[in-house]
């Protein structure tokens, strides 16, 4: 249900803003016309539409995604990323209008892009409502612009602390 509603449905209908919070993220392929490509392919091709788009994680992610990503030069050029390592929401917000938050990490397993039998037990919530993405909206942005980095105590972990 994730898989199908929120990376192969509700991400590609963004046509302003897609702001992706995780804890871990990892090289993830998805469907796009009867092929598997990667996740970071859909990104590039939104950011390519005008798609403002944010990205809050908490690790650096491992080699395999350096590689796809490194195959998108207009992700290093327009991907709007901070590293938090207090991160641990996992959210994905399509234009202010549209959200989905829960368990899943933005990886394969966690979103259930793999198959039935490698895939992790999430759950989550998909919702229009504003009085649940306003909030969630305003944590995202928090953590964006660093409102809490002076008090979280892990500074030297953070290489691209938004208050500097």
């Amino acid at each position: 249900m994730i898989y199908t509603e929120i990376i192969a449905k509700l991400v590609p209908q963004a046509k302003k803003s897609l702001w992706i919070a995780t804890a871990d993220i990892k090289d993830m392929y998805v469907e796009q016309n009867d092929a598997m490509v990667p996740f970071l392919k859909i990104l590039a091709e939104l950011i390519g539409k005008g798609v403002e788009i944010r990205l809050i994680h908490a690790k650096e992610p491992g080699q395999p995604f350096r590689e796809d990503f490194d195959r998108y030069p207009r992700l290093l050029k327009f991907l709007e990323r901070v590293l938090c390592p207090r991160v641990h929401f996992k959210c994905i917000i399509v234009d202010g209008k549209l959200a989905y938050f829960g368990s899943a990490n933005l990886t394969g397993a966690g979103m259930g892009a793999k198959s039935e039998n490698r895939r992790n037990f999430e759950n989550g919530i998909l919702t229009d409502e504003p009085s649940l993405i306003e909030p969630l909206s305003e944590q995202f942005d928090s953590v964006w612009r660093g409102a809490n980095c002076q008090k979280c105590g892990r500074r030297q972990y953070c290489p691209d602390c938004p208050a500097g």
